[in-house]
């Protein structure tokens, strides 16, 4: 158990007190002593090294310079005010400019006064410059030795004068406390085996460093610790579903799926396709319950494989449900479902939010008595009045855009649960597949059907927009249909593209009523409104569709021919990705044109260079990861399992595997951690599992 020091209620620090604990609360989550000491530093100051202004390069990331600040003055009004001032050592000047609290920046700045500025240079107009650097002055011209951490913080914690020193200054008084004592959470024989540092002396080598060799010790024991803590309980909720959780049989493949197959399949399965068919297939039939990820890039066919799955359970005398995030994606299923199994006499119901009352009330009977084979839905599947008589395979597609809780309730109404399977068109990267669905048994489509023509994939600036002009009026004048998407829906002050509002008015101007019809969806219309000019375009009603990128996922319009994206430099990689699926789904070649500024950073032009070079989404998803990181990936799986506050899943690749591979050795030796050698981690567990809950049966 954790000991009673680390327990203590933060606001009982010295130089903290109740109003300070309760800024710290809000705004870092740091509660007690122990959550403070998992506050873990972003980077370190070495304060032995200095640059010069002459050795700066744009490239360099934060650098540390001695000097001095020999002017200070306010430039511009109201939101646009700016402090600026000049920096000077003995090679050159550079500007140090701040947008914020300038009043208190500019009080605490002494004129001609050694000090020592800390941030990113960067090249503006031929001169450097640094965007807020972190100020300190020097007594006795004598700069501090040493590491120090730098620690996250917030523009309310500043206010409340709590920037990363003071963070800095509370460690040291942790670490001055006589009564501060850290138990030991690892095996004994992990420590050894690893080469790991015990918990306290990393601890302090983490926040109060001698070295670079220190810090980087104490970072890997905490890195270790908290990789294989997410390993053993992925791992584990994984074995305890596979001992414990029992699921249907289905023992047979009947009528509905061999009709389908031989008599009704629209095109030849690809063997990725048969492979997984097989895998679910397997699944279904062991008396457990299947809990697996479908993953297949943009057009790879998931959804076949998904019907042909409730085919079988169907077959098995059991219904069949699909959840989609939006009412667009949902009523897509339902009419691409209904229209392949007209053929074979099934039922196939449709719920949503925007069902009446008196409909809903019909469908929720014919549910209950097994009139419905297949329901169709959103996330009004999972109210508590919708009840199915015997449902046997629930699919859930996009499933990160649903909460573990969410997802939970379909198949917690009843004593077996039904099999699950989970699908996702977001291509993800092995590490990352191993990590954030490491409890989920994984299928992966890497193969696209046959008679696909590879979209074309070009780059323009801006400035040679009327020549796309052209290109879509000819694409138009040929019967084809065009995407149009903008990232913004709103005036931005900091961002300086056109929003989605000019951008319809004036694609209006160019492209006439007389000759064009266009429509717009964006995230802020009601659902109906979005579904009425959605159906407008996929029946050929409109020629172009204007959009912010809530087309990302599951519209499927095969005239669709062209897909514009303005300003791409500001999308990620993924999504511009996810975009660029939206074409190239009929028989006529198809083209995405990928519009950006002529400045273009270094990171947009490496994602524009990606998408150029490959179609493959899996490959994307890898560079995009190195990229960015694991960003929005990492966001949608909602379970908290992923509350890394130290290591990288990217960076950290290595130590991933090897913490998976000691989690897998631990729980195949020790599955319920009963050894006496393993207790510490029992313990462990059992308090985390009070505090954040089991979700060992969700996905």
């Amino acid at each position: 158990m954790q000991n009673q020091f680390l327990l203590t209620p933060i606001e009982y620090l010295k130089g903290v007190g109740p109003l300070k604990g309760e800024v710290l609360k809000t705004e870092l989550g740091i509660f007690t002593f122990g959550d403070l000491l998992n506050h873990f530093p972003f980077r370190y100051v070495d304060r032995s090294k200095f640059f010069t202004i002459n050795e700066l390069n744009e490239d360099m990331p934060f650098v540390q310079l001695k000097g001095i600040i020999t002017e200070i003055h306010e430039i511009g009004e109201g939101r646009g005010k700016r402090l600026s001032g000049t920096f000077k050592d003995q090679t050159g000047e550079i500007e140090l400019v701040w947008f914020q609290h300038i009043k208190w920046i500019k009080d605490t700045i002494s004129i001609n006064k050694t000090c020592i500025i800390f941030g990113k240079p960067s090249l503006f107009n031929r001169t450097y410059n640094m965007v807020h650097p972190e100020v300190e002055w020097i007594e006795n011209d004598k700069p501090p030795k040493g590491m120090q951490p730098v620690y996250a913080t917030t523009e309310k914690l500043k206010s409340h004068k709590i920037d990363s020193k003071a963070i800095y200054r509370m460690m040291q008084l942790l670490f001055e406390n006589k009564a501060m004592s850290i138990e030991e959470v690892l095996p004994d024989y992990l420590l050894t085996k690893y080469q790991l540092e015990p918990r306290g002396k990393a601890y302090r080598m983490v926040h109060l460093p001698a070295n670079n060799t220190e810090f980087a010790a104490g970072q890997m024991r905490f890195k270790f610790e908290e990789l294989f803590f997410l390993n053993v309980k992925i791992a584990g909720l994984k074995n305890k579903r596979k001992r414990d959780v029992k699921g249907f049989v289905f023992s047979k493949i009947d009528y509905n799926f061999n009709t389908f197959y031989k008599f009704h399949l629209p095109f030849e399965l690809t063997e990725a396709q048969k492979k997984v068919l097989k895998e679910i297939r397997a699944d279904m039939a062991t008396g457990k319950q299947m809990n697996r990820l479908l993953q297949g890039d943009v057009g790879s066919g998931k959804t076949i494989v998904a019907l042909l799955s409730m085919l079988i359970a169907i077959d098995n005398r059991t219904q069949a449900a699909i959840m989609a995030p939006t009412e667009i994606l949902a009523n897509q299923h339902f009419e691409n479902i209904s229209q392949l199994v007209s053929g074979l006499g099934l039922r196939v119901g449709m719920l949503t939010s925007n069902t009446k009352k008196a409909a809903k009330a019909k469908l929720i009977e014919a549910l209950i008595d097994g009139q419905i084979d297949i329901m169709v839905g959103t996330h009004a599947l999972i109210e508590n009045d919708v009840v199915f008589q015997n449902p046997g395979l629930v699919i859930i597609d996009e499933q990160h855009r649903f909460g573990v809780a969410q997802r939970a309730k379909l198949w917690n109404k009843q004593q077996t649960p039904p099999h699950v399977l989970v699908m996702t068109a977001t291509p993800i990267p092995r590490t990352l597949a191993m990590t954030v669905y490491g409890d989920l048994d994984v299928s992966k489509i890497d193969q696209m059907p046959e008679g696909r023509k590879a979209i074309k994939t070009v780059h323009r600036y801006e400035t040679k927009r009327h020549e796309i002009f052209d290109f879509l009026k000819s694409e138009m004048a040929n019967g084809r249909q065009a995407y149009y998407v903008y990232p913004l829906i709103e005036e931005s002050e900091t961002l300086d593209y056109q929003n989605l509002m000019e951008g319809f008015h004036k694609l209006k101007q160019i492209f006439p009523e007389t000759h064009y019809k266009i429509g717009m969806v964006h995230g802020k219309m009601k659902a109906k409104d979005k579904e009425i000019v959605m159906n407008a375009f996929k029946k050929g009603e409109l020629n172009m569709l204007v959009s912010t990128t809530v087309i990302e996922v599951g519209v499927n319009v095969p005239n669709a021919s062209v897909m514009v994206i303005e300003n791409s430099e500001r999308f990620g990689l993924s999504q511009l990705h996810q975009l660029r699926g939206r074409v190239g789904r009929g028989a006529e070649q198809s083209y995405c044109i990928l519009l950006s500024s002529v400045k273009l950073g270094q990171v947009a032009k490496e994602r524009i260079k990606a998408m150029l070079d490959t179609t493959d989404g899996f490959e994307i998803a890898n560079l995009d990861l190195k990229l960015r990181g694991p960003g929005d990936l990492l966001g949608t799986r909602q379970s908290g399992l992923l509350d890394l506050k130290i290591a990288d899943l990217v960076k950290d690749e290595d130590l991933l595997i090897k913490t998976r591979m000691a989690a897998d050795e631990l729980l195949k030796e020790d599955p319920l951690l009963m050894k006496p050698e393993n207790i510490r981690l029992r313990n462990w567990f059992e308090q985390l599992r009070k505090v954040k809950g089991d979700w060992s049966r969700v996905s």
